[in-house]
Parts: C-alpha cells; sequence; structure tokens
C-alpha cells in the first residue's frame, strides 16, 4: 500500500512540473518592430499568481543600456538592465497569451499585451484600448 501511495505521489509531483508555463525561465530576444534590429534580453518569470514577467538581463543596443529617463516609479533614470517590462501575461489557452501589460522603455508607455508562442518565436501585441491599435514585435528564443 505504501509503494501505491508513494508511486501516486511521484505521478502528481511529475504533472505539476509539466503544468509550468512554457514561457517560465526562458530567455528571448526582443527585436525592434520599427528597425528590424535586436534591442535587448529579457527573460520570463512564472508569479506566485500564475502569471508571468518579463524583466532585461541585457540590453544588446550600444548607449540605451544606462538609463530608463522616460520609465516612471522605481525604473525612472535607473539601468535599463533589471526592468520588468512585461507584467500580469497569463496563458489562455494552448499557446496563446493576454491580459498583460508591457512597458516600452523608448517612450515610458505601458501597453496592454497578448501573445502567441509559435516553435521559437513569441509573437506579441502591444496596444492601448482595443488590439487594432496596437504594434506586432515577434521575438526569438535564445534558449
Amino acid at each position: 500500500m505504501k509503494k501505491i501511495v508513494f508511486a501516486l505521489g511521484l505521478l502528481g509531483l511529475s504533472a505539476l512540473a509539466n503544468a509550468a508555463d512554457p514561457l517560465n525561465g526562458t530567455v528571448w530576444k526582443t527585436i525592434d518592430d520599427e528597425t528590424k534590429q535586436p534591442k535587448a534580453m529579457v527573460k520570463f518569470t512564472e508569479q506566485k499568481n500564475g502569471t508571468l514577467s518579463a524583466s532585461i538581463v541585457q540590453v544588446l543596443t550600444p548607449g540605451e543600456e544606462n538609463s530608463c529617463g522616460k520609465c516612471e516609479g522605481p525604473y525612472h533614470n535607473k539601468s535599463l538592465r533589471g526592468v520588468t517590462i512585461v507584467h500580469n501575461l497569463k496563458r489562455v489557452s494552448g499557446n496563446d497569451y493576454d491580459n498583460g501589460t508591457i512597458l516600452d522603455p523608448k517612450n515610458g508607455k505601458t501597453y496592454k499585451l497578448k501573445g502567441t508562442l509559435a516553435g521559437n518565436k513569441l509573437n506579441l501585441r502591444g496596444y492601448i484600448g482595443i488590439s487594432a491599435l496596437g504594434r506586432n514585435q515577434t521575438w526569438i528564443r535564445a534558449n
């Protein structure tokens, strides 16, 4: 009987491990939607409430790593490294994500965010109000 309970416990733990979000712990290269150039490396972290956040771990554009001058709050005039640019992104079904926000450090504005995971690409849409009024970015998986 003890062996059966132990085996069921291990099965339950493996199911929980497999339930973790596929973006959790992954690093992505952000690509500027206007210049098509790499901007930064960001890492996703799953929060206790099940949502995802993503922080800049490396700035790839020379001269832009030192200041978040237009950012508000604790990031104002701080280094871009460590700035959390994605908040509250939630997996809504399969590879689709929604209900998040994204900070554009270039202008300091925060936008609603949704996206789709497609293999090694993360297709994101940042927008104000309705999705039709927004911009697309495709990030490339780095790990």
